[in-house]
Formats: C-alpha cells, structure tokens, sequence
C-alpha cells in the first residue's frame, strides 16, 4: 500500500510538472507569434505608408505588383515551405531568427494593404481578428473533443484555396475572391483551433522523453502555425472589413 501511496505521489508529481511545462511552452509559443505580428506589423507600415518605398514593388495608381512585388508575394510561401527543412539543420535560436526573417518577408509581402484600406479599417479588422483567434485558439486548448481529425481536410481546403487564389490573380473574377474570402475565414478558423489542440497534445506527448532542444524548435513551429493562420484569417476578414482609400 505504501508503495502505490509512493508510485501515485510520483505520477502526481510529475503530472504536475508537465502541466506546468505546457503552460510554459504555450505562452513561449503565443509570446514568439507576438513578436512575429510586431516584425510583420512594423515592416508593413514602414513600406506601405511610404509612397517611395512602395513603388519599388507596386504601380503607385493601380497597386498591381511588378517584378519584385511578385517576388515579395509569393517570398513567404516558399520560404514556409523551406522552413521545415531548415529547422532541422540549426539551433533552437536559428530557428527563432528564421520565424522572424519570414515574418520580416510577410511584412513586405502584405505592405500594399496600408495604400488601399484605410488605417482605421485596418484596426479595426485586426481587432476582430484578434478577438476570433483568441476564442478559437481557447476553444482549441480546453475542447475534450479529439479534432485531430479536422487536419486532412483543412490542410486540403488550404491547397484548393492556394491555387484558386493563384487562378484568380489572372481571371480577377470578384465572385471568385468572396467564395475564396468565405472559405478562407472558414478554413484558418478551424486551423487555429486544430493547431492549438495538436500543439498542446505534441508537448503531452513528447514532454516525458525531456528533449529540450526539440521541445524548443516545436514552440516555434507552433508560433509559425499560429502566425499563419492569424494573418491569413486578417487578410479575408480583410476584404470584408476594410474600407477602400
């Protein structure tokens, strides 16, 4: 009987100290996006309000990308792609000024928004933004319900949404961009709360074999995770909450 008082005890013991190293590793992970959302936000601003500097990469009149403003939109999608086997050739810190390169990148990337919105539009969308990802990302975190399952489909819808976007860039259909808007609200809204959920469960499970280092490199594959569903969430609630300059 003592024995099993002394087996319980332990679990206990360490059942508390992997709580207490999830709580850890999500507030690494929501602190690493937030810094990510400042690196992107800043570099945005700092180009699309600049008039010189965003006619290095877009018409002044039209806002239609030229040859480096194609470059730097589609930089941070193959970037990302890259990301995951870069990530496994450097340090835990590597990989966090990685996250940061690509949030630079997106900043550049999403620029144009400050010349075609108004600011206040923006603001206001971000607001919302943040307040949808917050419920959804809780819901994700403290759901019982297993939706591991939603991944396939979601990461399907993201690739229908990826070539669509891309077809549409030359048909510049605007039906076409609404359905994609709807979808693309729809589809990262689920990515934020099934990301949330498989983060928290890959810690669980991996938090027992005490690998520091991959520990560490999965927090800032979460940040990306997260990162990326925030912005693209912004970016279609975007199209319906922004007002045109």
């Amino acid at each position: 009987m003592a024995e099993y008082q002394t087996v319980r005890a332990g679990v206990g013991v360490r059942t508390a100290e992997i709580d207490e190293g999830l709580r850890a590793h999500m507030n690494k992970v929501y602190g690493t996006m937030s810094v990510g959302m400042l690196v992107t936000g800043g570099v945005a601003w700092a180009v699309g309000s600049s008039p010189a500097l965003l006619a290095i990469f877009r018409d002044p009149i039209t806002l239609q990308p030229n040859i480096l403003g194609w470059i730097a939109m589609f930089a941070p999608l193959i970037f990302v792609f890259a990301f995951g086997a870069m990530i496994n050739r450097v340090s835990a810190a590597g990989a966090q000024s990685l996250f940061y390169v690509f949030a630079a990148l997106m900043g550049l990337s999403i620029s144009w928004i400050f010349a075609a919105f108004t600011g206040i539009s923006i603001a206001q969308t971000f607001l919302v933004t943040a307040i949808a990802f917050a419920g959804l990302s809780l819901w994700g975190y403290t759901t019982k319900k297993d939706i591991s399952g939603w991944g396939s489909f979601l990461i399907m819808g993201v690739i229908g949404l990826i070539v669509a976007s891309i077809v549409n860039l030359f048909l510049g259909s605007p039906m076409i961009m609404f359905a994609i808007s709807v979808l693309g609200v729809l589809i990262f809204a689920g990515l934020t709360a099934y990301d949330t959920q498989r983060i928290k469960t890959e810690y669980i499970a991996h938090a027992r074999h005490a690998d520091q280092e991959w520990l560490d490199k999965s927090g800032i594959m979460g940040a990306l995770s997260l990162y990326i569903n925030f912005i693209n969430l912004f970016m279609f609630l975007l199209q319906f909450l922004g007002n045109r300059e």
